[in-house]
């Protein structure tokens, strides 16, 4: 289900599915976390077949650690990191010309005091199969972390709740 590089990619192929959503960097202290979102898109869709995608949309609004086009970005995830998850082209998650997703995302789910900017690379949004945004998490936080979260709204999915 990887998209076709340079193509749409219509968001309509995710229902029904629980997706975590990340404003990725190519050149940023937290970037090694690539691979750790590769593993647990590996792991989930092992043990859960196209229930679980990870989707990755580059920014260079965070100090400018995004500069390349969209090709060099994919072949520096690929390349470096294995990502096989979709990496999308690249986006604004803040201002006037933020992604019209990140900007749902943002206000469905707003974060610490009510704030809804996104702070900084790699902040990560979970949204379910039923289309609803379940969680948002800073930077630091640790893909892996996020496992049982993850795995909890499949099964929840699966029994209707």
């Amino acid at each position: 289900m990887h998209p076709e590089k340079g193509k749409p990619y219509p968001l309509s192929t995710l229902r029904g599915k629980v997706v975590l959503v990340v404003n990725t960097a190519s050149k940023c202290s937290f970037t090694p976390q690539y691979q750790e979102l590769e593993q647990l898109y590996q792991q989930i869709n092992s043990e859960y077949p196209n229930e679980f995608i990870v989707l990755g949309f580059p920014c260079n609004q965070f100090g400018n650690q995004d500069p390349g086009t969209n090709d060099e970005i994919q072949t520096f995830c690929q390349v470096n990191y294995g990502v096989s998850f979709p990496v999308l082209g690249k986006v604004d998650v803040n201002g006037p010309n933020a992604d019209p997703l990140w900007s749902w995302m943002k206000y469905s789910q707003p974060g610490i005091f009510g704030l809804t900017r996104i702070k900084w690379n790699f902040e990560k949004f979970l949204i379910l199969a039923d289309g609803q945004v379940a969680g948002r998490w800073w930077s630091m936080v640790k893909p892996q972390s996020l496992y049982d979260i993850i795995v909890r709204e499949i099964e929840a999915g699966r029994n209707g709740f």
